[in-house]
């Protein structure tokens, strides 16, 4: 039903983001027939493409021109897809989807290249938008987003770190590339200063909810309803919101440290998610997931009034609902 409503709200943009997907394809054509196959199975395992969609409703606030908005959203999408593969290889990841990860299908040095060749096209598809400003986004956002998976790494099984360093990471993680893929829209169809302003802050706050809730869903959903087992970001050693509200809990410190030593049966795992649902460290994470699509919604009332605007509105309500 969720995959259904997000696909409702997509339909006004359909031809567009159709238009995309297509780009998205030829970008990732590779001379290597590995890179080729490795780097298309990846962009055939789907997505939600929430970074296309909003670099095509932040470019409707200025001049569109679909083949510029194309280039941006493409660029964008190809960066995500580029830290999905380098994601798998250091948390050596078998599915993603529910499909198995390139780095499995193949290995971790095909992965590893796969992704330096995503990245580059990256870079390559936004190289003919001749507005500085966007080259000078885009490098920066790359460099965070970099920043962003080193800190992860090592924040990795410490047990130490607070719901700020949570907050940080998750920052750089997600909420910088939907905050970017909104600034870079509008910014490319050279839309009015302030209206780029409040489309990159409620990226950002639409980011930070949409993150929140991935590691909600990690906890919640079923292995079937992930395309992975739940749990996952546990098992890899990370700490999520819901997970740094009940760290300290005597009863729960058990599940976390056979999680870190790889040493956690499948009874057991049943038995860890089920605390953590009965603990109220869903609701508390459920609660700053809110907050910040309350924030969202703020920017978005600001905005001029239109069939963008009202996307974006159904989107927050998507992000707050979904269970996908």
């Amino acid at each position: 039903m969720e995959k259904l409503k997000l696909m409702s709200i997509y339909a006004d943009f359909r031809k567009d983001l159709e238009y995309i997907e297509k780009e998205l394809e030829r970008s990732v054509d590779s001379s290597s027939p590995i890179i080729r196959q490795a780097a298309l199975h990846l962009l055939r395992a789907g997505g939600k493409r929430i970074r296309p969609i909003f670099v095509i409703l932040a470019s409707k606030f200025g001049h569109y021109a679909l083949e510029d908005v194309a280039k941006v959203a493409v660029s964008l999408e190809l960066v995500h897809m580029a830290s999905l593969v380098h994601d798998d290889v250091i948390d050596d990841s078998d599915m993603r989807r529910g499909f198995e990860t390139v780095k499995a299908k193949w290995d971790n040095r095909i992965a590893m290249y796969t992704g330096d060749f995503i990245f580059s096209r990256a870079l390559s598809s936004i190289g003919e938008i001749e507005i500085p400003a966007v080259h000078q986004l885009l490098a920066e956002t790359m460099l965070e987003i970099c920043k962003g998976e080193i800190i992860q790494i090592e924040h990795q099984r410490k047990t130490d770190q607070t719901v700020r360093d949570y907050l940080r990471r998750i920052k750089r993680k997600t909420a910088l590339l939907l905050s970017s893929s909104c600034e870079l829209g509008a910014l490319g169809a050279t839309a009015n200063p302030s209206i780029v302003r409040k489309l990159r802050r409620f990226g950002y706050f639409a980011g930070m909810s949409f993150q929140i809730v991935d590691d909600i869903l990690d906890i919640i959903s079923t292995d079937e309803e992930l395309g992975k087992p739940a749990g996952s970001d546990l098992l890899n050693g990370h700490l999520t919101l819901p997970i740094l509200f009940i760290k300290d809990d005597a009863e729960f410190r058990p599940f976390m440290e056979h999680s870190f030593a790889g040493t956690l049966s499948e009874s057991t795992r049943d038995e860890m998610l089920l605390y953590i649902r009965n603990s109220g460290a869903i609701q508390k994470a459920q609660a700053v997931s809110d907050l910040y699509l309350r924030k969202a919604l703020g920017e978005i009332k600001t905005l001029p009034d239109g069939d963008a605007k009202r996307a974006l509105t159904q989107i927050v309500a998507f992000i707050s609902k979904r269970n996908y």
